[in-house]
């Protein structure tokens, strides 16, 4: 499931094309993805104009001049993908409408923004924008890491009452915001802390470290694109290519990249997930 950066890049993909730009026709394909669609979806978003893109966690708020604001989130294989419109260097056609087409928006600019989902584990919603915040997907979701409010302090105490794997605490989205199984793995080896140590067992000074890092790993994240390993695109249709740095994440058995360090990366299954570590590097 695309994570911080991959949904990041996507947004400031779109953020040329939709933002200030109206939306003149929606055309929803089917009643549902991972819930049903909002009542009335297609025409509530026709005639809009999107006011602003903006992240929250794993999800894209489309803020709108109705008052509403949709709200979309990938899911496991969805896409956003602009046509007739230059992205970057580009301009990319409109391709022929594919099976899994299952939202269109059509631009004022002649620019088309399709919602792409195989799986369909994608959503979307619409909610008044004054309280988008208390929505039940947004209203749990603790800080962004990236912001002011994910500090050394504030970690140190989300963290003081957790008896749960380190790794277990930093992928709950109440204590911050967007870490997934790919970018808590390589924090954790960056800042050579064992996945299965408990997080309320780390001292204060290490606890500290994870805040510069988990910034600078998303951030390096953010400038390569993402992380493409199955179905993530950007929203120009490249892939992201952060992939190729991951120092342990789907390197199991590979030497670690540690100077002088002559042991493999390991694999383990924390809460039905693939953790991969340095047992030598992080204690």
């Amino acid at each position: 499931m695309p994570e911080l950066p991959e949904v990041e890049t996507v947004k400031r993909g779109l953020a040329p094309v939709m933002e200030g730009a109206r939306i003149v026709q929606a055309n929803v394909n089917r009643p549902d993805l991972r819930w049903p669609f909002p009542e009335n979806m297609a025409k509530r978003l026709t005639g809009a104009t999107i006011q602003r893109l903006r992240r929250r966690s794993k999800y894209i708020l489309a803020d709108l001049d109705t008052g509403e604001s949709l709200l979309i989130h990938l899911g496991m294989s969805g896409r956003m993908l602009i046509s007739g419109a230059k992205v970057g260097s580009f301009t990319h056609d409109h391709p022929p409408a594919e099976k899994h087409d299952h939202v269109v928006f059509h631009m004022e600019s002649g620019a088309r923004i399709t919602f792409n989902d195989p799986r369909r584990f994608g959503a979307m919603d619409l909610l008044k924008t004054e309280t988008a915040e208390q929505h039940k997907l947004l209203s749990v979701i603790g800080p962004e890491p990236l912001g002011n409010s994910f500090d050394t302090d504030y970690l140190i105490k989300a963290l003081s009452n957790k008896a749960s794997p380190i790794k277990s605490a930093l992928l709950d989205q109440r204590i911050v915001a967007g870490l997934g199984n790919i970018y808590v793995c390589e924090t954790l080896y960056r800042a050579g802390i064992s996945p299965l140590r408990k997080a309320n067992q780390i001292s204060k000074p290490r606890v500290a470290t994870l805040v510069p890092i988990i910034r600078d790993v998303l951030n390096e994240a953010i400038d390569a694109g993402g992380s493409s390993l199955k179905d993530f695109r950007q929203a120009s249709g490249d892939l992201g290519y952060f992939q190729h740095s991951f120092d342990v994440y789907g390197r199991e058995g590979d030497a670690c990249r540690t100077t002088e360090c002559k042991s493999e990366i390991k694999r383990v299954v924390q809460s039905g997930r693939s953790t991969f570590y340095c047992s030598n590097c992080q204690r």
